[in-house]
Formats: C-alpha cells, sequence, structure tokens
C-alpha cells in the first residue's frame, strides 16, 4: 500500500491528499508534526533528507516535492483520472497555473520561512501576518488573471486538473490567515464547485484529535 507522510495543515501535503483520492488510490497517512519538529528528527530524515512533507513511499520507492509525487501518480496509474490533458498546450497552460501557487507562492508561506522571520528579524505574528498574505494576494492574483483566459467550472475548462490541485489548498490558506477574496471572484467560485466534489472533500485538512 502507498504510503504518504503527512501535515495536516500543509498545503503541498494536501494537494497529494487530493491527487490519491481523486485517483481512488488507497493510502496510509503517517503524520509528521512539524510544529514540534518531527520532521528534523534522525528516522525522518532517514526517509527524507530534505526534512519536509509529504513524502509518498512505494515499496523500495521514495518521492518527495507534492508536483513530483502528482506526476509519479498520474505516470504509474494511467487509467485513474489524469491530473494533465493530452494536449501539449493545455498541459503547458495547466503546469504554469499550477507552479504559480507551487513554486512562487506557497514557499514563502511556509513554516520554516516564517521561523527564519522571526529568527533573524525579530518578526513577531503580525508582521509575519502580512508577509503571508501579501505573497498569497500576489500569487492569487497572477492566476486570476490567466483563470480569466481558462477557466470553466475548474481553473481549466470544466476538468479538474493539477492546478486544481494547487488552487483548493492556497484558498484554504489564504482563509486561514484572514486575506480578503474580493479580488479573486473566479478562483472563488471555482473553489466552491471543488469543494463539492468527493476527492476534495475527503482530502480537507482535519486537525487530529477533533
Amino acid at each position: 500500500m502507498l504510503i504518504l507522510y503527512d501535515y495536516w495543515r500543509s498545503s503541498a501535503a494536501y494537494r497529494v491528499r487530493i491527487a490519491l483520492h481523486l485517483k481512488g488510490l488507497e493510502f496510509e497517512s503517517r503524520p509528521v508534526d512539524l510544529r514540534h519538529g518531527q520532521q528534523r528528527g534522525a528516522d525522518y530524515l532517514r526517509l527524507n533528507p530534505a526534512g519536509l512533507v509529504p513524502l509518498l513511499v512505494d515499496g523500495a520507492l521514495r518521492v518527495s516535492q507534492s508536483l513530483a509525487i502528482c506526476a509519479y501518480l498520474d505516470e504509474a496509474w494511467p487509467d485513474t483520472p489524469p491530473l494533465l490533458p493530452l494536449n501539449p498546450r493545455a498541459r503547458a497552460t495547466i503546469r504554469s497555473m499550477a507552479l504559480t501557487l507551487a513554486c512562487d507562492t506557497h514557499p514563502l508561506q511556509n513554516l520554516r520561512v516564517l521561523q527564519q522571520l522571526e529568527a533573524d528579524f525579530g518578526a513577531d505574528d503580525m508582521q509575519r501576518g502580512n508577509w503571508v498574505r501579501h505573497w498569497i494576494h500576489s500569487g492569487l492574483a497572477t492566476l486570476e488573471r490567466l483563470a480569466a483566459d481558462n477557466a470553466g467550472a475548474c481553473c481549466h475548462g470544466d476538468t479538474v486538473t493539477l492546478a486544481d490541485l494547487c488552487l483548493a489548498p492556497q484558498l484554504y490558506t489564504a482563509r486561514r490567515y484572514d486575506l480578503p477574496l474580493d479580488d479573486f471572484p473566479r478562483l472563488v467560485a471555482i473553489d466552491a464547485h471543488l469543494m463539492t466534489l468527493p476527492a476534495f472533500i475527503a482530502a480537507q485538512p482535519v486537525q487530529p484529535g477533533r
């Protein structure tokens, strides 16, 4: 069985959970408590030297980085719903949309970045929150413009793709940091649709113990 090393509030792990549920794959979730530094423990670092989540284990194979995991799932299980269409132009557009959030936005809101802002510059909670909201707004503004030319019910047309797997977790984080979403009506509408789909419902973050 597939094993996913996961943290319930990680945007990157959230993307992978959606992909696994969308493809109907059974997996075991093993939590890694980022708040208490479990990702820096010797046992976990032996599995994933980067000390990050998510990590997917499939037998002897270990795959880190959420988009690499999603690509592996797409290639290893081609008969399940694809995350990218066959058309190369559409694939390129969808990858651009996904990477806008996964590479340009999400890393700047990561826990280790916020901890470093505090350690190096003495940033308090308000300053860290302002930092996160600035970068999330920037990324969502870009995606809103891209969606204007490509969206249907989903980020690209009416079929769920890799871009949607990145959007839902990013809007979850935006709401967590109280970022107003009035500037992103298309993205909010897409997210509302995604949250009616079984894979997205099943993958939603649930705090342990609740």
